[in-house]
């Protein structure tokens, strides 16, 4: 039992499709075998599941066996008990409700200081049923044992509600003619791009309590001749803001951003996917990058627009590069709260048409709310009928 706690490296979880969860865990010993025993009663499995395993070589490194293993389909709103490999220690995990409310923790530019330590202690002193995270999880750059270490520091947090992330540049550790990137991203953190009809790892899309959530790669292609593209077409198509009256977005690159920090790097992005995502009626879109804290107002190609999505920079949760400090003045008016300091969100939906988005910096005590603002779906607003005309012909468009 000793040596199986000490060759298990980490554990976490994330959302496979509909009432499924996906359990991924490292090993230092390749026979371990890539299945999930599970169940509703500690030490009590009534289920089990096989997966997957993969591992890959870096430089010097080589990764530990990686598994990746579905369970499900699983009750909303229920704990499960479950153990990887056929034995070892107990994890639990609390699956995501099916009705309104559901809360989210958000979080961008993790890292592994002492900075991310409060951060994470602040995640967890607070309700929610599954974790955002817009990129730059390890800041590894290279050094793949970090890898490794940033998976036990998460573990606590990631082994019991799902974590669904998209990649940030800390992710590529590419070299050229050598190297392609995201190799240890895709291998470590497996989304699910296939259930969401994607072919890359990089961008997909999933569904939770009434909620659509897209997450784009700021580092693939993205102009209107580009695989993703084409996907983020088709994806919105199929979207019924009846059955998911909120249309969430996640990248890296943040499109409006008054800090002098990566300033203009989301500009071609946004010049080719705005007009799509603003047909579609995208309520929030979470960026992170720049480290500090940025909230818009609803906005369009620049101006304010009661159809535009609200903009959220969220790079702060405390990477070993430090804080961004240097905003333009005067604040644009586009712009409704920015501050360099580290911290989390929460996105708490209470139902079809109302959320309360809140950001909590690490220097007060996690219920302190340092910004706070009701969000009002767009389903529930005239702009859906007032440009379905209009979003129907961008969809028909080659």
């Amino acid at each position: 039992m000793l040596y199986f706690q000490m060759c298990q490296l980490v554990v976490h979880i994330s959302l496979s499709g509909e009432k499924h969860m996906r359990i991924t865990w490292v090993t230092d010993d390749n026979s371990v075998p890539s299945v999930v025993d599970y169940g509703t009663k500690t030490s009590t499995y009534t289920s089990s599941s096989h997966g997957e395993s993969t591992s890959y070589s870096y430089l010097m490194y080589s990764s530990g066996k990686i598994h990746h293993v579905v369970i499900g389909p699983l009750e909303d709103n229920k704990i499960y008990y479950y153990r990887c490999g056929g034995q070892g220690p107990e994890f639990q995990l609390k699956t995501p409700p099916s009705q309104f409310p559901l809360s989210l923790a958000v979080v961008g530019d993790l890292g592994q200081t002492s900075w991310t330590t409060s951060t994470l202690d602040h995640i967890k002193e607070c309700e929610y049923d599954m974790l955002l995270l817009p990129g730059d999880l390890s800041y590894a750059d290279f050094m793949q044992h970090l890898w490794d270490s940033f998976g036990t520091l998460v573990e606590p947090l990631a082994s019991t509600r799902p974590w669904m992330v998209t990649q940030g540049n800390h992710e590529k550790e590419s070299i050229p003619f050598f190297k392609s990137g995201f190799q240890s991203y895709n291998a470590r953190w497996k989304m699910p791009y296939e259930e969401s009809g994607s072919t890359s790892n990089l961008y997909y899309s999933f569904e939770v309590t009434g909620v659509h959530v897209i997450m784009l790669g700021s580092y693939t292609d993205y102009d209107e001749s580009s695989d993703q593209y084409a996907w983020l077409k088709a994806d919105l198509a199929n979207i019924d803001r009846k059955r998911t009256p909120w249309l969430i977005v996640l990248m890296h690159v943040p499109w409006y951003n008054s800090n002098w920090a990566h300033q203009g790097e989301g500009d071609s992005m946004m010049s080719a996917m705005e007009p799509l995502l603003y047909a579609a009626h995208v309520d929030i879109m979470i960026a992170g990058h720049v480290h500090a804290y940025e909230r818009s107002e609803r906005v369009y190609k620049g101006g304010l627009d009661p159809c535009g999505a609200v903009h959220i920079t969220i790079g702060d949760g405390g990477n070993r590069e430090g804080l961004a400090h240097r905003y333009h003045n005067p604040k644009p008016f586009w712009s409704v709260f920015r501050e360099a300091s580290f911290g989390h969100g929460e996105l708490k939906i209470v139902n079809s048409t109302h959320a309360n988005w809140t950001w909590h910096r690490n220097d007060d005590e996690e219920p302190v709310r340092t910004d706070d603002v009701w969000i009002n779906s767009l389903s529930g607003s005239g702009c859906i009928q007032e440009s379905s005309r209009e979003f129907s012909k961008i969809l028909m468009s080659p």
